[in-house]
């Protein structure tokens, strides 16, 4: 049994998203903790503001469709039923921190890419998730490509 009895993890869709899911997996296949899995979008007219003179709706209600398919996907690989995928328009840390307080849930995992220098200064998704949660929050390292190998946790694939 898992001291955790209902975890949301945010997913950023990339394909390091997979270190993310294959973490849960290994911390939580073995429990009866339930899994929701999320994928904020930010809206469109907050990345480009007033800069494009066009409707961006078609093109928001595509990257949505786009997402959820893809959450789909990796909710399998840990059994997350569909309503407990959720494709949620806004900032990534405030729409996780209110999804957790909403659910009742004790624990965030989000992905982590390790920042340095100035892109630390200026913060990140998990950073933010870290100051602004209520409940416990772990970052997993995402790791790189390093001479012809791909780290995936738990061992390495050569390619």
């Amino acid at each position: 049994m898992s001291a955790y009895q209902h975890i949301l993890v945010g997913l950023d869709l990339s394909p390091e998203s997979e270190q993310v899911i294959d973490r849960v997996k290994y911390l939580f296949s073995n429990s009866d903790t339930r899994i929701s899995i999320c994928h904020i979008l930010e809206p469109l007219a907050f990345t480009y503001g007033g800069d494009i003179p066009v409707d961006l709706s078609d093109v928001q209600t595509q990257l949505q469709s786009q997402a959820a398919e893809r959450l789909k996907i990796l909710g399998a690989e840990i059994g997350v039923e569909e309503r407990n995928q959720h494709v949620v328009l806004g900032h990534p840390a405030q729409e996780m921190h209110a999804m957790a307080e909403d659910q009742n849930m004790d624990l965030i995992i989000v992905g982590s890419h390790g920042r340095h220098g100035l892109s630390l200064l200026f913060g990140s998704t998990s950073n933010s998730v870290l100051h602004g949660a209520e409940c416990d929050v772990l970052a997993v390292r995402i790791t790189g490509c390093i001479k012809g190998v791909i780290l995936i946790y738990p061992s390495p694939i050569q390619i």
